[in-house]
């Protein structure tokens, strides 16, 4: 797959973790990719981070951000989507590192017909407030540190930090939606487009993304194992705030329900009120 790849990284108003993330795409070794800052209406000072790495980054860096309205984390993925030149779009939180082969390990995953579902190692506050405030560069860290991390309590897990060749038992669950996770997943525009992107009628926190895995499946598409090859460091955060979660569940439901594939509100729905900057072109 030699498409160019956009990565997604979405954010609000939290310009450290972001700039650890930016940091790690800086350092990839695959450099055929662009990078789309989905800002869900973060004050100036996430703006004036993104212009920061202007000539920093060796890529394109693009900042994409719309009015605060509360969560709407699939609208604004959804403009970033709009603003993006990739066949290929990997997305990505804005508080998950990404080590040194992240993007060459999505381009080596990337199938047509399929979309990848990747993992994540959680880190304590600790070692989180750490990293963020003494620069540490975890991404470049071996296998021994996390294991020594590991055992201090500091991350839940090391086996998103393993990298092994799965082969066929990437697709075992192909028709499965359940157990994919939003903060780290790629999918091929056209099957974007296919589905008209996120839904944008899920405000609040949750189930956006599961809406999206149920409806690629239903119209053909499949699913694809990351783990062992796209694991990503989450910094710790406090839990997101939740009362819309019952609403986004009762979507769902209703989507599990129907036979439909496409997205209620999704990118044919666009407007003109995003903002849109590119930097480093």
């Amino acid at each position: 797959m030699d498409e160019l790849i956009s990565v997604i990284v979405a954010t609000y108003n939290r310009e450290d973790a972001l700039d650890a993330v930016l940091r790690s795409l800086s350092r990839q070794t695959d450099k055929q990719f662009e990078v789309v800052v989905a800002d869900d209406g973060s004050r100036a000072a996430t703006a004036q981070l993104v212009a920061s790495w202007t000539s920093r980054m060796p890529v394109s860096l693009k900042h994409v951000w719309h009015e605060d309205r509360g969560f709407r984390l699939a609208e604004i993925r959804n403009r970033a989507i709009r603003a993006s030149a990739g066949g290929y779009c990997i997305f990505l939180d804005g508080d998950c590192i990404a080590w040194p082969g992240f993007v060459a390990a999505h381009r080596g995953l990337a199938e047509p017909g399929y979309f990848v579902s990747g993992n994540r190692a959680l880190l304590s506050r600790a070692l989180s407030e750490r990293i963020l405030a003494g620069g540490l560069d975890p991404e470049c860290w071996g296998i021994g540190r996390f294991l020594a991390h590991r055992w201090q309590g500091d991350v839940n897990r090391v086996t998103p930090m393993v990298r092994l060749p799965l082969g066929p038992l990437r697709k075992v669950r192909a028709r499965r939606w359940r157990g994919a996770h939003g903060s780290n997943m790629a999918f091929f525009r056209d099957d974007l487009d296919r589905v008209d992107g996120f839904d944008a009628s899920f405000t609040g926190w949750g189930r956006e993304d599961s809406d999206l895995f149920v409806r690629l499946i239903r119209s053909g598409v499949r699913r694809k194992d990351g783990r062992f090859a796209t694991g990503v460091l989450h910094l710790w955060h406090p839990e997101s705030e939740r009362s819309q979660l019952p609403d986004n569940q009762a979507k769902l439901d209703l989507a599990l329900r129907s036979d439909r594939w496409r997205a209620l509100q999704g990118l044919s729905a666009l407007d003109g009120t995003s903002r849109h900057r590119t930097d480093n072109m």
